[in-house]
């Protein structure tokens, strides 16, 4: 990939914008029994609705999501990603997607009603510019849900507090109540095809020993993962 023109106020992501071919598995690997699915429909979902993807990468879900919106707009800050992401939805009606930040949402005021964002906001605190964008673009009775780690049980959340020390995730946890965002916890798995496809995906998701030590401790090709959708109506 070439380099990439990025917009304003973009946070580095190490993983998809260095690996995205890996990243690419890393999609479609998790979830897929469809825990998370259910939780966001539980809470309202999408149905007939215009939807906010933030920080949609290469687009993997922005087809899932055209499947019952109404129209899915999807906001990506790595030029290169947001051209992957076109090329994926060019045949898919009422999908467009926009080069711009979290911070500053290239979208009207009160237009969407559903906003979709996986570690688009991660762990929470530094995220008050991305969120107050938020209450412009949502539409009153809309919604917003925003999933991230929850590093406090299961077998990569282990790894993840391994990896990363300096996060607390009760800091991060205080932050969205603080925020008037409601937790729901949902356990998952990353299920891969191959040996081979996870050991990929967990090298780019932690550091270098981290990974080494998570590997040599771990058989088979599914990883228990916990998430946390924080969710907020507008």
């Amino acid at each position: 990939m070439t380099e990439p023109d990025l917009a304003p106020g973009a946070i580095p992501s190490p993983n998809i914008w260095h690996h995205a071919d890996v990243y690419e598995v890393e999609n479609r690997a998790f979830d897929r029994a469809g825990a998370l699915l259910a939780t966001m429909r539980r809470l309202g979902g999408w149905a007939g609705r215009d939807v906010l993807d933030v920080g949609c990468g290469t687009g993997f879900h922005l087809p899932l999501l055209a499947g019952s919106a109404r129209s899915v707009v999807g906001v990506e800050p790595h030029s290169g990603l947001a051209a992957v992401a076109r090329r994926r939805t060019r045949r898919l009606p009422g999908v467009t997607v926009l080069h711009g930040s979290a911070t500053d949402l290239p979208l009207d005021g009160a237009s969407v009603d559903v906003v979709h964002a996986r570690w688009a906001y991660f762990l929470g605190p530094g995220c008050e510019p991305g969120l107050r964008e938020l209450d412009r673009v949502v539409r009153p009775g809309g919604r917003a849900f925003v999933i991230d780690n929850d590093a406090t049980r299961s077998t990569f959340g282990a790894w993840f507090r391994r990896g990363y020390p300096m996060v607390d995730p009760r800091e991060v946890e205080e932050f969205w109540h603080a925020q008037g965002w409601s937790r729901h916890p949902v356990r998952t798995a990353w299920t891969f095809d191959s040996r081979e496809d996870l050991e990929a995906v967990v090298r780019i998701e932690l550091p270098p020993e981290v990974a080494q030590q998570a590997l040599a401790g771990h058989r088979g090709t599914s990883v228990d993962y916990a998430v946390n959708v924080w969710s907020r109506g507008f």
